[in-house]
């Protein structure tokens, strides 16, 4: 079995993009039966020298959608550190990202096979931009998200991070 450049991004991407859906509404919910601010969340930091998790959020969907649109264009800029978004914000750009990722063709992304990506850093060709920079940075965030709403007392488990599951029956 091959697995293409699209399987090995966008497809992995897809499915934790819906598993931090999934967590954010679990998130949500233990907030509103216990009353706690959503706005505690967005705030909160495993250590005080880490970014909150609106921060994480932001890079999750940086590192997909925005990732997959700058190899497509051969440059890639990361998104903005800084933006002011609620809960309900983050929400929007989780499923923002994954609709977008949703109309990328698998043909598009397995043709930028050798193809240059430039960053503000470092120039990669365009699979080595996928696999060594995005993906790990992407997995980074999101399991810091997710490690946020654990400590928050959030009820999430390692079915809710690995999300929907491709198995054959």
């Amino acid at each position: 079995m091959s697995v293409s450049l699209y399987d090995a991004s966008v497809g992995r991407f897809l499915q934790s993009l819906g598993a931090v859906s999934g967590y954010l509404d679990k998130g949500r919910s233990h907030c509103e039966e216990n009353k706690i601010d959503l706005n505690e969340i967005v705030e909160t930091r495993l250590y005080p020298d880490m970014l909150p998790f609106r921060f994480q959020i932001i890079q999750v969907a940086s590192h997909s959608l925005s990732a997959v649109k700058g190899a497509l264009a051969g440059e890639y800029m990361p998104g903005p550190a800084a933006e002011d978004l609620d809960y309900q914000g983050l929400q929007d750009l989780v499923a923002k990202a994954e609709s977008g990722l949703r109309q990328v063709s698998a043909g598009a992304v397995n043709g930028l096979e050798g193809n240059e990506v430039k960053t503000p850093w470092w120039t990669f060709p365009a699979e080595g931009f996928l696999m060594s920079f995005s993906l790990p940075s992407f997995y980074f965030h999101v399991t810091t998200a997710y490690d946020i709403l654990r400590h928050k007392g959030v009820p999430v488990g390692k079915m809710d991070y690995l999300g929907e599951l491709q198995i054959k029956t």
